[in-house]
């Protein structure tokens, strides 16, 4: 059992230090592990017969039991940076239930146990005894807190180092789930696999599996990890082959500028992923084909309390990715700052292909098209989350908010609530045609957005648009927000019936700065109705 002095005096950031040690341990042992491949591939180009198919089945073996010790060690910076931010909450418990000892006048000892302050004359002793029992009982349930997440670490370890002394084994599973076989089912077949056969899936074809929903977080972000170097590596050759070849200038430029781009995004996510401070990023999708796509998680879904899935829109997408991992950190700090004691995981949804100009964002095929895929993902936090099902919050943002809206009404969204910022409309009139009750739809839409004066006509938005930048006195004499946008009723006006928050005039992409109230109010809103009567 945890004592009180050990919670104060116990720092969770050493034990994030410890998991980031070994997850760049892995990123060494990975490289090896690569190493040992391309010698084995080059073994088999010059060496024929059965001696040189030998000396590269030789190779190849010795390269299986780094993989599943990169694996591994991942794995082993999952459980310290899990329980880094365990302590971090039980922490907070801890303060919370000490913050109330003084005004209650309760004293505490040094091993924590409570008692009416007996200096202070004139106050009901009845009313103090009860004071002092629920000030202890906030003590209790830190310390109980964080033992617990002492012994989930202690057994996660063990696990890994009984693993380890058995040469990290790895088998072929029996049977695989068909294609296309929904996330529940998946879930349940991750679930009646070995450690092995877990292990082999993720060495072998982490390509598969690195993306399929109902895999648990956790092994995704293993798959993905030990995918990035090789996926960095080919758009380097990539590159270079655009140089080499005879293309047109112009085509060799935009080739270039296409592939420097996602080679940027890749640094961006992977110096997130590298990252000690605030919760541990898990990587749950990357694909560098088109302009990229990423799903991107702060803090385990599976783990946590509260699950926010934001939906970024036009010109979202892996080569300009910093500024929505950007806001997904503030949403992540917001809520852990607004509730210390739960744990929320925010996750970046870029796992389409968002409008990248004008014209695409005029029409609802982008988010048609990403419908099926968010839909599949949410289903899929459904079925790999631990414990008691979470609160789950989608955040869709501009063109994201009419993805968000397409899906729940084409093929319905595993959502408490649905948030709606920056909407152009959502493809839907009444916020009761969404699938969650309308005291759960949330929309905001700050007063210098220029989307809610886009209305549905297609001259008009043209005109005001060119409005909002003829001259520096327009914010006096703008208009009213349209009623009607143009993919349906601006989900801000009444009729619609969403519940509505406001925040400060930043404009269309300011809803995540710090000094914003939005962003407080959306924290609000993903830490479920316990806060939401606070929302403004």
């Amino acid at each position: 059992m945890v004592s009180y002095a050990q919670l104060w005096q116990v720092d969770p950031a050493v034990w994030r230090s410890a998991g980031a040690s070994w997850a760049r341990l892995a990123v060494s042992v990975g490289r090896r592990a690569a190493e040992l491949g391309a010698v084995a591939g080059r073994v088999a180009d010059g060496w024929r017969g059965a001696a040189g198919s030998a000396a590269g089945g030789h190779v190849r073996g010795l390269r299986e039991p780094l993989d599943a010790a990169r694996l591994a060690f991942v794995e082993t910076d999952q459980v310290l940076s899990g329980f880094a931010s365990a302590l971090v909450r039980a922490r907070g418990m801890l303060a919370a239930a000490v913050a109330a000892a003084a005004p209650a006048h309760v004293e505490i000892d040094r091993s924590g146990r409570t008692a009416p302050d007996v200096t202070v004359t004139g106050i009901d002793r009845v009313a103090a005894l009860r004071a002092a029992d629920r000030v202890g009982a906030g003590i209790a349930a830190a310390l109980a807190a964080a033992s617990a997440a002492d012994e989930a670490a202690a057994a996660d370890l063990a696990r890994l180092g009984a693993a380890a002394a058995a040469g990290w084994p790895v088998v072929p599973p029996r049977v695989v789930p068909p294609l296309g076989a929904p996330p529940g089912a998946v879930r349940l077949w991750w679930s009646r696999l070995t450690d092995a056969e877990r292990r082999w899936l993720l060495v072998h074809q982490p390509t598969v599996f690195g993306r399929l929903d109902g895999v648990p977080v956790a092994a995704r972000d293993q798959a993905n990890r030990s995918l990035l170097a090789a996926q960095r590596a080919d758009l380097m050759q990539q590159r270079a082959e655009a140089v080499r070849t005879a293309m047109p200038r112009h085509g060799a430029v935009a080739a270039s500028h296409r592939l420097v781009g996602l080679m940027s995004g890749i640094d961006a996510v992977d110096a997130r992923l590298a990252s000690e401070h605030g919760e541990r990023a898990y990587l749950v999708g990357l694909s560098t084909g088109g302009y990229g796509r990423l799903v991107l998680a702060v803090g385990d879904p599976d783990e946590a309390d509260n699950v926010l899935t934001y939906v970024p829109g036009m010109t979202a997408d892996l080569t300009g990715v910093r500024d929505d991992l950007g806001r997904v950190e503030a949403l992540a700090a917001r809520a852990a700052a607004v509730d210390p004691t739960q744990r929320t995981s925010t996750v970046l949804w870029l796992d389409y292909d968002a409008p990248s100009f004008l014209d695409e964002a005029m029409t609802a095929g982008k988010a048609r098209e990403a419908a099926p895929g968010l839909h599949r993902f949410a289903e899929g936090l459904r079925a790999t989350h631990e414990g008691p099902p979470a609160q789950h919050a989608v955040l869709g943002h501009s063109y994201g908010s009419l993805t968000v809206g397409t899906t729940v009404r084409t093929q319905g969204l595993a959502a408490d609530d649905l948030i709606f910022v920056g909407s152009p409309g959502v493809g839907a009139d009444r916020a009761a045609d969404l699938g969650v009750p309308p005291d759960r739809v949330w929309a905001s839409t700050a007063s210098d957005d220029p989307i809610g004066y886009l209305a549905p006509g297609w001259k008009e938005p043209f005109a005001r648009l060119g409005e909002a930048v003829a001259g520096p006195f327009w914010m006096e004499r703008r208009p009213h927000p349209n009623e009607d946008l143009w993919f349906g009723r601006n989900p801000t006006s009444p009729s619609f019936g969403a519940q509505v928050f406001t925040g400060d005039p930043h404009g269309h992409s300011g809803y995540w700065r710090t000094d914003n109230d939005a962003l407080t109010d959306i924290a609000r809103i993903a830490l479920g109705p316990e806060h939401q009567s606070l929302v403004e």
